[in-house]
């Protein structure tokens, strides 16, 4: 994982497990690493990854089974979701519709961007 300057480490963790999480790679109810082994794998300091499974206890997306771990929460995936579309519809789409604006695209353009990639979505061959 490459971290940004632009945000607290902890706070980019805790995009990377939500991302985890809404990719399925995650299930809901899942065990997830320690503490320790994710922050081997992360190369940070564990108390960066106990500060940022704290947040995201404290938000409901993990529990924490006092001796046996962390788990995703029974509804992490939903409850993941509405915190990204909320995020999305109150940040950044207001950006993008006044970006649009300054370019002078409409929903109409927006609308057949959209299908295009939706059309050459389909069209990439499938890896295998």
């Amino acid at each position: 994982m490459q971290f940004n300057t632009y945000s607290p480490i902890y706070m980019q963790i805790a995009e990377y497990i939500h991302d985890l999480i809404l990719s399925k790679v995650w299930e809901d109810g899942q065990r997830i690493p320690s503490v320790r082994d994710m922050a081997m794998e992360l190369e940070v300091n564990p108390n960066t990854v106990i500060r940022t499974y704290s947040l995201l206890q404290e938000e409901g997306t993990l529990e924490n089974q006092r001796g046996i771990g962390y788990f995703t929460a029974k509804d992490a995936r939903t409850l993941v979701l509405q915190k990204r579309r909320e995020h999305f519809i109150k940040r950044e789409l207001p950006a993008l519709f006044e970006t649009m604006n300054r370019l002078g695209l409409t929903m109409k353009d927006l609308q057949q961007y959209a299908e295009k990639k939706e059309k050459d979505d389909e069209i990439e061959p499938q890896e295998e």
